[in-house]
């Protein structure tokens, strides 16, 4: 009789916790479901890229990368109400999605070969490059070869100036130029500006944004040297989402959402959206 009742005890355990798997910790597994299933998302953009992620005295977000965000949420079914931003700084995305601090992040966040094991990318949703930021009457810098000698702006936490100093890019040349650092973007635009330095160098829609911020004074110079593929970043592993964003992507072209946002942020910068179709994804790895 003792037996009888410890085995019912033992099964009516286990059914306990499995009904408590099943209720406590069914949550959404993927940022897809959750989207599907709570009508939100945690969208982590950057907040000091004017054109590309820039937080507002109000306190709302804007820029190309936010309303490529935007879209892509309303594709997975989430409303703009719905969003909830999160700044994500260059040194924090993959901790951020590894934590699930964020279920997305669109900011200016190039896919690399060494982020591939840390983050699923969906995209590229563009094809930047890396170009210069210079003062609007210098007719000096055409090309990487005129870099030589020059004085480049050296941003802490950034390896845009590897790509000069150290040769890493698409014509593998190492140019001879004098670094000053400095601690952001924006001390770097007011070295240019005062005529500490010649160049500001990362990715054009970047500088294109700084540029417009600045008005005629400064200028793109036109001369990229590297291909930036900005993606979307997810959790490792979440090919169930990479695969529906990617879907939204091509839709984003394919309806000219895309141009049209491009046009909103960046005319009159010099910067051409010259894109005929979404670029081939990477793969949901």
């Amino acid at each position: 009789m003792r037996t009888r009742q410890i085995g019912a005890v033992l099964v009516s355990a286990a059914a306990l916790a499995g009904s408590l798997t099943a209720c406590g910790g069914g949550g959404p597994t993927t940022a897809l479901q959750k989207a599907k299933d709570d009508k939100k998302l945690v969208i982590g953009v950057k907040y000091d890229q004017p054109g590309m992620g820039l937080k507002k005295p109000d306190g709302t977000v804007e820029g190309f990368d936010v309303d490529v965000a935007k879209y892509i949420a309303k594709e997975l079914g989430v409303p703009e109400s719905g969003i909830t931003w999160k700044e994500a700084r260059s040194a924090n995305r993959e901790t951020f999605l590894q934590q699930g601090q964020v279920d997305l992040i669109v900011a200016t966040y190039s896919i690399t070969e060494a982020r591939k094991p840390k983050v699923t990318f969906a995209g590229p949703f563009y094809i930047a490059h890396q170009d210069t930021l210079i003062r609007a009457d210098d007719a000096s810098i055409t090309s990487l070869d005129t870099l030589k000698g020059k004085r480049i702006c050296q941003v802490t936490g950034s390896n845009s100036w590897k790509n000069i100093a150290e040769g890493t890019n698409k014509e593998n040349k190492k140019v001879d130029v004098e670094l000053v650092p400095a601690g952001g973007y924006d001390e770097c635009i007011t070295k240019l500006k005062g005529n500490a330095i010649d160049a500001v160098t990362t990715d054009d829609m970047i500088l294109a944004g700084y540029a417009k911020r600045e008005g005629s004074g400064l200028k793109v110079a036109g001369a990229p040297f590297t291909d930036e593929k900005y993606g979307v970043g997810l959790k490792k592993g979440d090919k169930e989402t990479c695969e529906a964003v990617n879907k939204a992507i091509t839709k984003m072209y394919e309806d000219g959402t895309l141009k049209t946002l491009f046009e909103k942020h960046f005319s009159g910068t010099g910067l051409e959206f010259t894109a005929t179709s979404a670029p081939a994804p990477e793969g949901c790895a």
